[in-house]
Formats: structure tokens, C-alpha cells, sequence
């Protein structure tokens, strides 16, 4: 049988030595940095995720997501959490939305990864009704301080975001972004940014970037 040159001796992990796991540790390093290569890999992977009924895919959603989110003058954490939001959608289909927080947890604002997390159960204001559910789901998370931002980015960028005619940037656009994203600390407070809100829209920055 052909093995690794670096491969431990252990079966159990219990009985694996500190060299060993030191080498692990080594090896890991590397895969851990290729993150957003398996992530923008998964978003290309959705354009073969159709979104059954809507008029685009699931790749379009997210890149239109982000690209409002961009011309609104949203802040890099919130532009890549747009775009990733839905991104558990094809292997978590019954909660794609902590799918994806948890994906985002280590490198984002805590304001945007509570946001994502919980966006599904405030999208539910716009469609629950016909399906004779509860469309005030999210009413139970009115005392979170991410309460509003979570309702904005619903509102401004996720229920908006299905229409095939709009001008929506491509994935290179928004690939210098999630590297920089995921090149982050994870984890640090300067990163997760713990009580920390940021407007969803700026408009003196949308201006600049319009221009």
C-alpha cells in the first residue's frame, strides 16, 4: 500500500504522539489558507444549482446579493456575507442559513454573521402567509441589537435579488474580497468585532464608487 511520505503511525488518535501531531498541525496550515479557493470553487459550483421556479441560479442570487450590496456602499464584511449567504443552499437545504454563518464565523463581523444566520427566518415576512405559516418568525429576535441590520439586508439585498435584467457583477469582481476576508485572523476581536454595527448603505461611498 502507498502512503504519504508524511503520515502518522497511529490508528487510534489517542494514540498519536506529540511529533505526530505537531506534523499534523504542519500539514494543515497549508489546506487551511486554500479556503477561499474551496469557497469561490462552491460558489461556481452553484451555477449548476438551479433555483427550481425563480429565474435564476443560485450563483446569480448571491452575485446580485453582493453587487447591490456593493453599489449601496456596504462595507466588505457585508458585501462577502451577501454573497455567501446562501451558499449552504445545496448541501444544507433545511438550514443553509447557519450553514453558512458557519463558514463566515472566524473571518467576519459578528453583526454580519448574526445576520446571516438568521436571514431564512426573516425572509419569512415576505412569503409565510401563503403557505399558512408564520410570517413574523423573526419577531422572536426583536431584543438582538442585530435585529435591524438583519432586517435591512433582507430587505435591501436578499428578497431583491432575482431578477435576471439586472446589471450584476461577475465572481472575479468580488474574488479579491473573499480572499481578503478569509485571510483575516480568525477569530481575534479585530476581526469578529464583537457589539459592532455598520450601515448597511452608504451613500456617500456608493457615490465613489458609481463615479
Amino acid at each position: 500500500m502507498n502512503e504519504h511520505p508524511k503520515t502518522v503511525a497511529f490508528t487510534q488518535m489517542k494514540d498519536g504522539t506529540r511529533d505526530e501531531y505537531l506534523m499534523l498541525r504542519e500539514l494543515e496550515e497549508p489546506f487551511v489558507k486554500m479556503t477561499p479557493d474551496r469557497i469561490l470553487k462552491a460558489l461556481r459550483d452553484q451555477s449548476d444549482e438551479t433555483l427550481e421556479g425563480y429565474k435564476i441560479d443560485r450563483l446569480q442570487h448571491g452575485l446580485q446579493s453582493a453587487t447591490r450590496a456593493w453599489r449601496d456602499g456596504a462595507d466588505i464584511d457585508w458585501v462577502v456575507g451577501a454573497l455567501l449567504h446562501d451558499i449552504g443552499d445545496g448541501l444544507a437545504p433545511q438550514n443553509h442559513d447557519e450553514f453558512a454563518a458557519a463558514i463566515i464565523r472566524p473571518y467576519m463581523r459578528e453583526e454580519v454573521v448574526w445576520s446571516v444566520q438568521h436571514h431564512a427566518a426573516f425572509q419569512m415576512v415576505y412569503y409565510a402567509h401563503h403557505y399558512g405559516w408564520n410570517r413574523h418568525e423573526r419577531d422572536k429576535f426583536r431584543d438582538s441589537p442585530y435585529y435591524p441590520s438583519c432586517v435591512d439586508f433582507c430587505e435591501y439585498w436578499d428578497q431583491a435579488s432575482f431578477d435576471p435584467d439586472y446589471d450584476t457583477l461577475p465572481l472575479e469582481f468580488f474574488e479579491p474580497m473573499v480572499r481578503e476576508v478569509f485571510a483575516r485572523a480568525p477569530y481575534k476581536p479585530e476581526t469578529t468585532q464583537p457589539g459592532v454595527r455598520k450601515p448597511l448603505r452608504d451613500e456617500a461611498v456608493a457615490a465613489a464608487r458609481a463615479a
